[in-house]
């Protein structure tokens, strides 16, 4: 094994224990709080199927990287290799319009009282339940119709497909398929992106908004901590830069990968290094919301 092979293979190795750790055990928590309590919160839900799907990514993604990288053989076959790329797919399809209701219901909550958000505050709670188990079915649909990007044994043979792992190879699509998958796929993950910016920059205003508006009342109460809207915005602006951030460039550089013939070996291992990196880092982004305190001390 090449050094750079076993560097790679530990980012993975550590990147996928780290994360899946983190979201296994907020969502451990969060299934706790609700055995405990009966019940669970909107933000809670959501939150709860983020953690699921984040987790699912990094189990897939990572240990089909990290044993393609360590050149272990004779572990993952020709089905065990489909459906880690499906269970991937599904993953990060859920883990982006969860994130994505996430911000649209946190901006719906803290809008003023004659917003046009207003009338909203009362229905939304009743129905993200629907929303994210129709989201999860409806992916689970899609992914399934589409094999045209999942990995065929039938083009073992073919090597210039065969560049992106080690033991799959990539079936051969045509346009009309790819063009397809694009428009019922990726152009919703493009759009959901583009409201996650917009809830989260509305959320921003609306908070210095208050904040300006009950400015004096924090200057008679005279404290060195930070004001509860500064600290929120903080918040929404690290989740959303997070999340832009790694998936935006994630996505830039599958691009590449799509369209160069022959992509070097850094350009597909730090491709699916970044990949990963909002399903490990979004738990620690995310903690504040986590019943995990309350419960240790319970």
């Amino acid at each position: 094994m090449y050094l750079k092979d076993l560097i790679i293979g530990i980012v993975f190795l550590l990147q996928s224990t780290v994360g899946s750790l983190g979201n296994f055990s907020l969502l451990s928590c969060y299934l706790i709080n609700y055995y405990i309590e009966h019940r669970m919160k909107t933000s809670s839900l959501i939150l709860s199927n983020l953690f699921t799907a984040n987790f699912l990514i990094l189990l897939s993604k990572g240990l089909l990287h990290t044993v393609q990288t360590f050149g272990i053989k004779g572990f993952i076959n020709d089905f065990v290799c489909k459906f880690l790329l499906y269970i991937q797919r599904l993953g990060r399809n859920v883990s982006i319009s969860s994130t994505c209701f996430l911000s649209v219901f946190q901006a719906i909550t803290i809008s003023p009282r004659n917003s046009f958000w207003m009338s909203l505050k009362a229905k939304v709670p009743h129905h993200i339940g629907l929303f994210t188990s129709l989201c999860w079915i409806l992916y689970m649909v899609l992914n399934m119709i589409f094999p045209v990007y999942m990995y065929n044994k039938e083009n073992r043979k073919n090597l210039t497909q065969k560049h992106h792992l080690k033991y799959c190879s990539i079936v051969v699509h045509d346009d009309f398929i790819s063009s397809l998958y694009t428009t019922i796929i990726v152009l919703p993950e493009i759009l959901f992106a583009f409201i996650i910016i917009w809830s989260s920059s509305s959320m921003v205003i609306i908070l210095y908004v208050h904040k300006q508006s009950v400015k004096h009342i924090h200057s008679i109460t005279v404290s060195s901590r930070t004001s509860p809207e500064s600290r929120a915005t903080h918040r929404i602006l690290a989740l959303m830069f997070t999340f832009i951030g790694f998936y935006a460039l994630s996505s830039i550089l599958q691009g590449c990968i799509a369209l160069v013939y022959n992509p070097s070996w850094w350009l597909v291992n730090i491709t699916a290094i970044i990949s990963m990196c909002f399903p490990s880092l979004g738990p620690f982004v995310m903690n504040h919301d986590s019943p995990f305190p309350r419960l240790c001390f319970i």
